[in-house]
């Protein structure tokens, strides 16, 4: 009997999950989907056209020069916890504990961080690559936790028999160990990818809300310092206005669309490294 009723409970708790999320893209997609025009797809903004597309570029931009930091940071930290230091140890628990309990900050508290450090101790100024290195702060403790178990979840005799058959303790990591928990590591970016693409607080402190693309042609790595918007910001700002709330439901269509193709990316690359091992 017991059994009977978690089951049924399992299933009306996915049961309800699934139809709010329906009810949630259908109503996206209903209000968005009929103003989705091609002047909203124009490479510059104005106040006619509206154009999400300088949004849509710096989206793409601040994602990926986010991830450019907090990668390789991240996955260097989680092999060090894992293969090099101690488990037992103060400072490794110490670690876990640190961004475990920073994956729960919010947003804004990095935004504030972001604002007083990077935009007004740094001089950087309301740009890009603020923008982008508050991300990267956020994204960290997420790809360092997701790196450090999926190497934890590989089998001990991988390393073993890398070692056994006279590769050094880096070779064996690099060669054994990293590519057996690629799959999960993938998972890991990808997730953080996904927060990076929908996060509003910390970049209206840092980043600002300029509808423009950095001109990275003219300025070249200057163009870092340039203030810009992303596309949920771009969203944040129609919606608040109150002018524009047909182009705010359209760039709505159009995120969702964004992150969809993230989660299919995500499966995609996934299922490719598993079949490679």
């Amino acid at each position: 009997m017991t059994a009977k009723l978690l089951r049924g409970a399992v299933y009306a708790g996915a049961a309800f999950t699934t139809l709010v999320l329906a009810a949630i893209v259908a109503f996206v997609l209903v209000n968005g989907l009929p103003h989705l025009t091609p002047s909203l797809f124009q490479w510059e903004y104005t106040s006619e056209n509206v154009s999400l597309m300088p949004a849509l570029v710096s989206t793409v931009l601040m994602a990926l020069l986010a991830l450019l930091l907090a990668v390789p940071v991240g996955v260097a930290s989680a092999i060090y916890l894992v293969e090099y230091a101690k488990s037992t140890s103060r400072f490794v628990r110490a670690v876990r504990v640190t961004a475990e309990t920073l994956q729960g900050i919010p947003s804004i508290i990095y935004g504030l961080f972001g604002m007083l450090f990077f935009t007004t101790t740094l001089g950087w100024g309301l740009c890009l690559l603020s923008g982008a290195c508050t991300l990267a702060l956020m994204i960290l403790p997420v790809i360092m936790r997701t790196t450090e178990e999926a190497l934890l979840a590989v089998p001990l005799s991988y390393k073993q028999g890398g070692l056994a058959l006279g590769a050094g303790p880096v070779r064996t990591i690099f060669r054994c160990v990293l590519p057996s928990a690629l799959p999960g590591i993938a998972g890991g970016i990808l997730l953080a990818l996904g927060r990076c693409v929908g996060e509003v607080a910390a970049l209206l402190f840092t980043a600002g809300t300029v509808a423009q693309i950095p001109n990275f042609a003219e300025q070249g790595i200057f163009a870092l310092f340039d203030s810009c918007r992303t596309l949920a910001v771009h969203m944040y700002v129609l919606s608040g206005e109150g002018l524009h709330m047909n182009e705010a439901y359209a760039s709505a269509v159009v995120l969702l669309l964004l992150v969809l193709l993230l989660n299919v990316a995500a499966n995609f690359i996934v299922k490719k490294l598993k079949r490679g091992q």
